[in-house]
């Protein structure tokens, strides 16, 4: 009788197996590896919806809401006066529109771009090397804290991931087929709306000139893309599309005194060697690693640098794809740094796009690796992924009750009418702003200097945001209305009110998110 050693059907089971478990979990690897590219948008949506309204609003995020308050017109002219461009605030102000302005809504509107990053980001690989690689670079890309983070927040770094990956990825389809000049225009769009998203996008220009040269020269098998006129028109697109925002950031490098004054720039720490390394820390475990060993501190970015080289040595492919993954990720972080021993910039949100770039050419590392040593290909899958899974825990570590949110709570359920209230600092005020569900309209203590000048914010950075009726020189000046007046201001440090007027009497207080609401009654 033939022997048969196909798999028992219906009832009949291998007796050494786990009743019913093992074949589910069969079935589930069988599926994910039938459906891969959604288990990893599943996996990148679970990380980044989850706890996504656990942390409050905070200042910049209270400032992209305010902004996208006003008219397309509006934020327009207003965002000419901020430090980032418009497009993202006009998305939010038609996003608000559509969905509301709760906090899981606008929140949303980072994490879907945030998602839809990892997906470009595995379809980028899987141009760039084997379909093995673009899985590795999927599941890391999901798992990076950094962008994690970023998708989370109401700002606008999200979304510029989105463009440049995309833009990256019509790129190298015009470089394999440059004949088919659609590419070039999807990339001229995808580049001008990065522009308008954020000004770094500067830095991916750079990336993708750097690469084109790079494969022109390169030893063997030379590619002149660089040198066709498709390039060169695709540029000066971007650069004809941009023009009309051009006059504005003129206007802005021409005022950075008054930005400064404001505080919306030149509040960035002078940097130092240990920086860099701190910085990679950051993208991986949302600490900037201080405070470890100085061999571990120094270590992950030594072994990051050692899997760059190997994605770069073993490639042999014409189009030098891992030079590509490299050069996007090195180029700007070591260029902003170096930037910064003039004028400080050196900001982990400022470059979690390019951070993207990182689990792509460790992905390229490992996929060559295991050609070679499959041991020490997963032993490095596993340590990568180990300490990503640290940055997330380190990412969700939230106290809820803990938020300025339950202070502005407090506040909300306490109030009376006729009651004022007072914020201490433009940051506060843009957070209270949004909780506050009173029908006071919240002011901005603004004193007179030390050597008599105004303290009132001036026409750029955030002092664009609001009107001249929030502020408050004197608190002398307010009207007597019922009596009582909410003052919010910082825990720690001097008090930002004193000295009080004559006759103030505190009669409660609450504290939470670093903000404390105290009210006091005149009398």
């Amino acid at each position: 009788m033939e022997a048969r050693r196909e798999t028992p059907l219906g009832d009949t089971q291998d007796p050494h197996a786990m009743p019913g478990l093992w074949a589910a979990v069969r079935r589930l690897l069988q599926w994910a590896r039938e459906h891969w590219l959604l288990s990893i948008l599943v996996l990148a949506a679970l990380v980044r919806f989850y706890d996504l309204t656990a942390a409050a609003i905070w200042g910049d995020e209270g400032s992209s809401l305010l902004l996208s308050q006003y008219s397309l017109a509006g934020i327009w002219e207003h965002a000419a006066h901020d430090v980032h461009p418009p497009l993202y605030f006009m998305l939010l102000h038609g996003w608000i529109g559509l969905f509301g302005d709760g906090i899981f809504s606008i929140r949303s509107l980072s994490a879907l771009p945030g998602i839809a990053t990892v997906g470009l980001g595995v379809w980028l690989v899987d141009l760039l090397a084997t379909r093995r690689a673009a899985l590795l670079a999927g599941v890391l890309l999901a798992l990076l804290p950094t962008a994690v983070r970023y998708s989370q927040e109401v700002r606008m770094y999200s979304l510029l991931g989105l463009w440049l990956i995309g833009a990256t990825i019509a790129l190298m389809y015009w470089i394999r087929r440059p004949q088919r000049t659609r590419y070039l225009v999807i990339y001229t769009l995808l580049m001008s709306a990065a522009f308008y998203t954020h000004y770094f996008t500067a830095l991916c220009v750079l990336c993708h000139w750097l690469y084109l040269g790079l494969i022109r020269v390169q030893s063997g098998y030379r590619l002149r893309h660089i040198q066709r006129s498709g390039w060169w028109l695709a540029n000066a697109a971007i650069v004809a599309l941009y023009l009309p925002w051009v006059p504005n950031l003129l206007d802005l490098i021409q005022h950075m005194d008054q930005l400064k004054a404001n505080g919306d720039v030149g509040w960035e720490l002078p940097v130092t060697l240990g920086s860099l390394p701190s910085m990679i820390w950051s993208f991986l475990i949302q600490d900037d690693g201080e405070n470890l060993p100085t061999l571990v501190f120094i270590a992950l970015p030594l072994a990051l640098l050692a899997l760059a080289g190997v994605a770069l040595a073993r490639d042999r492919s014409v189009f030098r794809g891992s030079a590509l993954a490299v050069i996007y990720t090195v180029l700007p972080v070591l260029l902003v740094f170096v930037v910064s021993f003039i004028s400080p910039v050196f900001i982990e949100r400022y470059l979690t796009a390019y951070a993207l770039g990182l689990p792509m050419f460790v992905a390229l590392a490992i996929d060559r690796l295991y050609a070679g040593s499959k041991v020490l290909a997963l032993a490095v899958l596993m340590l990568f992924v180990g300490v990503e899974l640290v940055g997330l825990k380190n990412n969700a570590t939230v106290d809820t009750d803990d938020q300025i949110s339950v202070m502005v709570n407090y506040v909300n359920q306490h109030f009376t009418p006729g009651d004022r209230i007072v914020t201490s600092d433009m940051l506060w005020y843009l957070s209270y702003v949004y909780y506050n569900r009173t029908d006071a309209k919240p002011l901005l203590y603004t004193p007179p200097l030390a050597d008599g000048r105004s303290s009132r914010p001036n026409a750029y950075g955030f002092g664009t945001l609001v009107t001249h009726d929030i502020y408050l020189d004197s608190l002398g000046a307010l009207p007597k209305g019922n009596g009582r007046v909410w003052l919010v201001g910082t825990i720690d440090g001097p008090d930002e009110f004193a000295p009080l007027p004559a006759g103030w009497q505190r009669i409660s207080e609450t504290h939470a998110g670093g903000a404390e609401a105290r009210l006091y009654v005149l009398k």
